[in-house]
């Protein structure tokens, strides 16, 4: 799981625009409903290759273009702490690693994110964006894992203190065609082959048919350019029916 948010650490933006500045080579234009996402947490979720990260810059930019106040993390990392678990956790000379160790590591990465990143942006009124949270472990390690959903949302509780995205777009691509975009020098969690990563994405979509108030499904199949456009109007749709606010303390 190296697909990620294009820095180690988490990072806040708030960038000024002017006009209607381009952003990867398309107008920004039109995107003003962004700014509805207003202290919201949005999650980039899909298989490795699905293009998530892509999509995930360039909606960073846009929000920068339009000074919309963000903060974007990925996952493992996005803390000190973090960064060194995600050195463990992808290092693919940790091949005796139980599943089970695995979930834990990555909910303990999850828990600094969130305590020390997450909730005060989310306090700021900033949009925070994630590359990856609990939906992956539930794929990864649930799903294609096999450790119970249950023990894993149990965990997750703890980690998040109960904190549950806004809504996840899931960017939905079958493994042949993921494992095809992938780059040769893959990492222990893109190495676990075929049938593993298939599972994966029977995890994503399962969890989108049982929760398709926080899930948009996006069809990363296409070029990046189709790919954006379906997130822009995905975005634009959702907005109007986001879940009520957590109340922070």
């Amino acid at each position: 799981m190296s697909e990620s948010a294009p820095t180690n650490e988490a990072s806040v933006t708030k960038s000024a625009g002017s006009g209607a500045p381009a952003v990867a080579g398309a107008s920004v234009a039109g995107l003003e409903f962004l700014r509805q996402y207003a202290g919201r947490f949005l999650v980039f979720e899909g298989p490795d290759g699905s293009g998530k990260s892509t999509q995930f810059r360039r909606l960073g930019q846009a929000l920068s273009a339009l000074n919309i106040a963000h903060a974007t993390v990925r996952e493992p990392g996005g803390t000190v702490t973090g960064e060194a678990i995600r050195t463990v956790l992808l290092d693919k000379a940790n091949t005796s690693m139980t599943t089970r160790a695995e979930m834990m590591l990555y909910m303990a990465s999850r828990a600094e994110l969130v305590e020390r990143v997450i909730f005060p942006a989310l306090r700021r009124g900033e949009l925070v964006m994630a590359d990856r949270f609990v939906a992956s472990t539930l794929a990864y390690q649930g799903a294609a894992g096999g450790l119970p959903s249950a023990d894993i949302a149990a965990v997750a509780r703890v980690a998040t203190r109960g904190l549950m995205p806004d809504l996840h777009l899931l960017f939905d691509l079958d493994a042949d065609a993921a494992a095809k975009r992938l780059s040769p020098l893959l990492d222990r969690m893109e190495a676990k082959g075929r049938e593993f990563h298939m599972k994966v994405r029977q995890g994503y979509l399962e969890q989108a048919k049982q929760d398709p108030r926080r899930f948009a499904l996006i069809d990363a199949s296409r070029e990046p350019d189709a790919v954006w456009s379906q997130v822009v109007r995905t975005l634009r749709e959702r907005a109007e029916s986001l879940p009520s606010k957590l109340q922070l303390s």
